[in-house]
């Protein structure tokens, strides 16, 4: 099996609902780490997994997009906690649609909020 990740970084805002957590019930940034894997079991004609620079370009309108927003005003947000579990399903879901890549299988998108906390969403896609 094969896997490849691309890796961004940004900065967001948000605030968490629901419940006391002190601190993190007040609007605050936070600096990013975005990574996605892809994986599949074949390589294309070149030897390679993806076409990286396809890749990256999706990965970059996804990063642009969250960049400096506050993610409880945006409306894949709505009801929800916008805990960094949450963006990670928001997220992979959203590259899922977006990259049509035949040989993938599966797609992770990890999401550290600092340097000792992330979580991530992982994805399988249908056989191709």
């Amino acid at each position: 099996m094969y896997t490849l990740a691309v890796k961004r970084a940004f900065v967001a805002q948000h605030f968490l609902i629901g419940g006391d957590w002190g601190a993190e019930n007040f609007w605050h940034s936070h600096h990013y780490q975005l990574e996605l894997q892809l994986e599949g079991a074949t390589l294309d004609h070149h030897g390679y997994l993806v076409d990286i620079v396809d890749v990256e370009q999706r990965l970059n309108e996804i990063v642009a997009y969250y960049r400096d927003k506050t993610l409880n005003e945006l409306p894949e947000f709505a009801g929800l906690n916008p805990s960094i579990e949450h963006f990670t399903r928001i997220v992979c879901l959203t590259l899922a649609e977006r990259l049509h890549v035949p040989n993938i299988h599966a797609l992770t998108v990890r999401i550290w909020e600092n340097d000792i906390a992330w979580a991530a969403y992982r994805h399988e896609l249908r056989a191709a």
